[in-house]
Parts: C-alpha cells; sequence; structure tokens
C-alpha cells in the first residue's frame, strides 16, 4: 500500500510540474505581442461593457424623468385655469346679486379650457344626428323613433373627445329604434 501511495505521490509531482517547451525567439516575441494584443482587447471590451451598462442606466432614469415630468407643459396651463375659476368663485361668493357676471365669467373658463385642450389636440367628436359608431360612441340608452333611421344618435349624454384623431374617450349617446 506505501508503494501504490508513493508512486500516487510521484504521479502527482510530475503532472505538477511546468513542461518546458522551446521555442524560437521570434516565435516567443509573437506569442507575447498577440497576449499584449489580447489583454487590450479584453480590457476595451470591459470598458465598453461598463459604458454600455451606465447608458443603459442613464437612459433609463432619463426615461422615468421624462414620463415623470411629461405633462408639466399641460399641467401649467390647466394651473391658469384653476385660477380663473377660483377668482370667479371669491367673486361670486363676495356678490350674489351678480349671477350675470358669474356666468360670463364661467363661459370665458370654459372658453378658456376649450382652447387650451384644442392647442394639444383634443377636440369634441361631433355625435348628435350621426349615424353610431361603436368606435367613437358608446350607446347608454335606446328610444323608438319613427322619424330617424335605426341607430341614428338622438342625444350625446357625455361628450367624447378626440386627441390627434385617437379617441380618448368615448361619446355616451342615445340611439334610435324603430318600433
Amino acid at each position: 500500500m506505501k508503494n501504490n501511495q508513493k508512486e500516487d505521490k510521484e504521479i502527482k509531482k510530475e503532472a505538477k510540474e511546468e513542461k518546458v517547451v522551446e521555442i524560437g525567439e521570434s516565435e516567443y516575441g509573437e506569442l507575447k505581442s498577440s497576449a499584449e494584443k489580447l489583454q487590450e482587447a479584453q480590457d476595451k471590451l470591459l470598458r465598453a461593457q461598463a459604458d454600455f451598462e451606465n447608458m443603459r442606466k442613464r437612459l433609463e432614469r432619463d426615461r422615468q424623468d421624462f414620463l415623470k415630468y411629461a405633462n408639466e407643459g399641460l399641467i401649467l396651463e390647466l394651473l391658469n385655469v384653476l385660477d380663473d375659476l377660483e377668482r370667479v368663485i371669491s367673486l361670486a361668493e363676495g356678490r350674489q346679486e351678480e349671477m350675470d357676471a358669474f356666468l360670463k365669467g364661467v363661459e370665458m373658463i370654459l372658453a378658456h379650457l376649450y382652447e387650451l385642450l384644442k392647442a394639444h389636440g383634443v377636440k369634441p367628436i361631433e355625435a348628435e344626428g350621426k349615424m353610431f359608431d361603436p368606435h367613437f360612441h358608446e350607446a347608454l340608452m335606446q328610444v323608438e323613433n319613427k322619424d330617424l333611421a335605426e341607430n341614428t344618435i338622438v342625444e350625446v349624454l357625455q361628450k367624447g373627445y378626440l386627441m390627434h384623431e385617437r379617441v380618448v374617450r368615448t361619446a355616451k349617446v342615445k340611439v334610435s329604434k324603430k318600433q
């Protein structure tokens, strides 16, 4: 058994010893140059990966900030409308007898709000008197009417809106049906 252990140790010792191979000086120079180029390429790759990861993180941060503050301009404009509404309400509370002035103030604010929406590409969906279209309208009620074609919109219960030709909110409508 001691012999086997001794042989195993000698085999392991031989395996651990580095084999020496003789090569020419030019081959050695080429190998050394190739190893240096490989090391440079690995370093460049690591730097490129780090740059890529940093850029990915920066772009994600920028995207998050964009989403967070994308509507800032619209909000600022809505705050002006809010200020106008607060002024009209405070004037109405002080002078209850001037209902016409109050109504005119509210109408001006409503016009301002419509202009603001229009400037951002939002417009109402024309519905009354038109044929029902499920892409633009939502039928909440049906009424019998023999004077109109079936599925004609009789009344708009809630306005619908488009934003740059995309439906933001469908119009809630009442449609006709034949008796």
